[in-house]
């Protein structure tokens, strides 16, 4: 597999043998809802990566890999998937379909509106 490191903060990688990977992913730091099928609730997580077809997320649980999960992203709603991997902190998630991984980018709560006060908008340099 090939990794390429981008400016932006995506990775993007080619298709390896088995099929493992395909696309690119996003760094990010975001939290999340995510619910194990095992789990009554949902726990709050970290997301480190994103991208169409899948996530890496930081959980401090064992967990089998094809369990299947719920995870709610902020810019996404609810979004189901499956356990691919589990290693010291982190699980892969292969979601069940494909997703705009950029709508969890956005910033929440910003407007910039015609009806937004110039004093709550944000500021910039020219």
């Amino acid at each position: 597999m090939t990794t390429d490191a981008a400016a932006d903060g995506q990775e993007t990688s080619s298709l390896d043998v088995s099929g493992n990977r395909v696309g690119s992913r996003d760094s990010l730091f975001v939290m999340a809802k995510l619910r194990l099928a095992d789990e009554r609730g949902p726990r709050e997580v970290r997301v480190r990566n994103l991208s169409e077809r899948g996530l890496m997320l930081e959980l401090d649980k064992v967990v089998a890999i094809a369990t299947p999960v719920l995870l709610e992203l902020r810019g996404l709603g609810e979004i189901g998937g499956k356990v691919a991997w589990c290693t010291q902190g982190r699980i892969g998630i292969a979601l069940d379909s494909p997703i705009d991984p950029k709508k969890a980018r956005k910033v929440a709560g910003v407007s910039q509106s015609a009806n937004t006060p110039f004093y709550a908008k944000a500021t910039t340099e020219r």
